[in-house]
């Protein structure tokens, strides 16, 4: 790191960038379950975003892994740098002055707490997309609760490896308890104020 000159103190920064979109930057932190309705209400929110003039980027996990992450596996350590380089990405974005969403399992209070601490406070909003185990199970979008109970997937989120509600979220949605068009609704609705500029 010795031979490391950063120039953060020469460039634009992020407040010029939101003068430019007309927009204050924000990241969406999504998390819960697979199953839980995180990627199906993060394409929801950019799409609406994006009808009333917003820029935005999407980043769901999937995604990621497929690109950016393709070398992580789903040890411990890798899950860490999974949400660190993430984290990382959105911040970048958010210095843009883009309104970024990310759809990441983020399965443990302390990851969740190095994402915020990466991406800083003050633009850090973090979803619970909530929705109980048994429910997501039931949906298994994916296949991949089948897999896991048969133990073709190991250290699988909510079965053998942990969730962890988040205790304090910015805003919490419950997925089991009200329609997809309800929960896309209340997440625009306290979205908005927050990345308007007035």
């Amino acid at each position: 790191m010795e031979h490391i000159y950063p120039i953060f103190d020469t460039i634009l920064n992020k407040e010029q960038k939101e003068r430019l979109t007309n927009q204050r930057a924000k990241v969406i932190w999504m998390v819960g379950l697979s199953g839980s309705g995180k990627s199906t209400l993060a394409r929801s929110l950019e799409n609406n975003l994006f009808e009333m003039g917003f820029i935005t980027k999407l980043l769901d996990g999937d995604n990621l892994r497929s690109g950016i992450n393709s070398n992580l596996g789903f040890t411990d350590e890798d899950r860490t740098e999974n949400i660190r380089r993430a984290a990382e990405v959105s911040k970048l974005f958010a210095e843009c002055g883009i309104v970024t969403i990310c759809s990441l399992i983020s399965p443990t209070a302390a990851i969740r707490t190095m994402a915020k601490e990466v991406i800083g406070e003050d633009l850090f909003y973090e979803v619970f997309i909530n929705c109980p185990l048994e429910v997501c199970e039931q949906r298994d979008v994916k296949g991949l609760y089948a897999k896991a109970r048969k133990g073709e997937i190991k250290k699988f989120t909510g079965i053998d490896a942990p969730f962890e509600n988040p205790s304090n979220p910015s805003l919490e949605i419950r997925t089991d308890l009200h329609n997809i068009e309800a929960c896309q609704a209340q997440l625009l609705e306290k979205i908005l104020p927050k990345i308007k500029i007035q």
